[in-house]
């Protein structure tokens, strides 16, 4: 294609010599023959187009007081050019009724499968709803208060630490509750759900968190939990054991047991981590038990009263009733890496192997 050099820059010039180019982009659509896929190469070509080559030579090399004129019109010259090249596309790949062949097969399409994450959190999720819990989601992206401060992590707490927890930058200007990161655990949403809800409450949290680790076979600076909430009266810690020895059994199998272990967190008071038997020797002893016949597989706790208070005074800053009252209710926490489960569960030796996106695993699970 010809492109002439502008020298007048009048909008009568203007719209004269792009009127030439739409005409002559429009003599190559209605021709016989005509090659779509030849035509976008030509016309819409990223390196020798002709629209690039159109903007090279007019709009670039255009004095400033003009270039605004020549940009409205290559834009709309563009719109038009795409314009025609849909319809025509349209029009070769629609067939003809008469043509068609209805008792020909159809085009299958291929179905994926879930992917071992998404698979087991819906396994695990779908244990607890059985039980009576609602399902609770939330951000990823969290504030200072929901992710920390509400939960009872005080200020120098080391979980606070940049080497911990992935922050948003330049957030040193805000008030340190309002400062943005990224969640470290799905604990939040049970603040979010208890500031909206009075209790009774019961609800189990999947989602993706994100911590500051080192990449290795068992780490990633992304992984998923699962957690869970009880709030209501007279809740005690055989409620909690009850509960989480029922799905585990559920998960597992009829034959799992559990075992708690005193531990520490800061928003459960008194906390514990729990054990279920190996679901590979049946605790007998083994290399993945490291011959102890039981699998540390998650912690949990009866819900430390100052969570509560801390529910209370948001809830009054937001001009809502004060309704976790300690006197009166109690409640349990819970929460589980879904990551180490689906290892567990589909022999997977290597945690980067679920993040990979090689099609050569992942069909694996079809």
């Amino acid at each position: 294609m010809n492109i002439p050099q502008l020298t007048d820059f009048t909008e009568a010039s203007l719209d004269a010599a792009f009127a030439a180019v739409r005409s002559e982009a429009d003599a190559t659509v209605a021709a016989p023959g005509f090659d779509a896929e030849q035509f976008r190469l030509e016309w819409l070509g990223r390196k020798q187009g002709h629209l690039k080559a159109i903007s090279d030579a007019w709009l670039k090399a255009a004095p400033p007081e003009a270039k605004k004129l020549i940009g409205q019109r290559f834009n709309a010259l563009k719109e038009q050019i795409e314009g025609s090249l849909a319809s025509a596309g349209t029009a070769e790949t629609k067939p003809a009724a008469a043509g068609l062949d209805v008792t020909l097969p159809g085009s299958a399409q291929r179905l994926g499968v879930e992917h071992p994450l998404v698979r087991t959190m819906a396994e695990i999720v779908g244990v607890f709803q059985r039980m009576g819990y609602s399902v609770g989601l939330g951000p990823e992206v969290e504030s200072d208060f929901y992710n920390f401060e509400s939960l009872n992590f005080p200020p120098n707490h080391p979980a606070r630490d940049t080497q911990d927890t992935l922050v948003v930058a330049e957030q040193e200007g805000k008030p340190l509750r309002e400062r943005l990161l990224m969640r470290t655990h799905t604990s939040p949403v049970q603040i979010r759900s208890m500031l909206e809800q009075a209790p009774p409450l019961r609800l189990v949290i999947p989602g993706k968190v994100h911590r500051n680790d080192a990449a290795d076979a068992t780490h990633s600076p992304v992984f998923h939990q699962v957690e869970g909430l009880c709030v209501d009266t007279n809740i005690t810690f055989s409620d909690l054991k009850g509960t989480l020895d029922h799905a585990m059994k559920a998960f597992f199998g009829s034959a799992v047991k559990t075992r708690f272990f005193p531990s520490f967190f800061p928003f459960t008071e008194p906390s514990a981590d729990v054990q279920i038997s190996c679901i590979f020797c049946g605790g007998k002893g083994c290399r993945k038990c490291k011959h102890s016949g039981w699998i540390e597989l998650l912690g949990c706790g009866m819900v430390d009263p100052a969570v509560f208070e801390a529910v209370n005074k948001r809830r009054i800053e937001l001009g809502r009733d004060p309704v976790y009252d300690t006197r009166r209710i109690s409640g349990f926490a819970f929460g589980m890496g879904v990551d180490r489960i689906a290892m567990m569960k589909y022999g997977i030796s290597d945690i980067g192997l679920l993040y990979s996106g090689d099609m050569r695993f992942l069909e694996q699970f079809a």
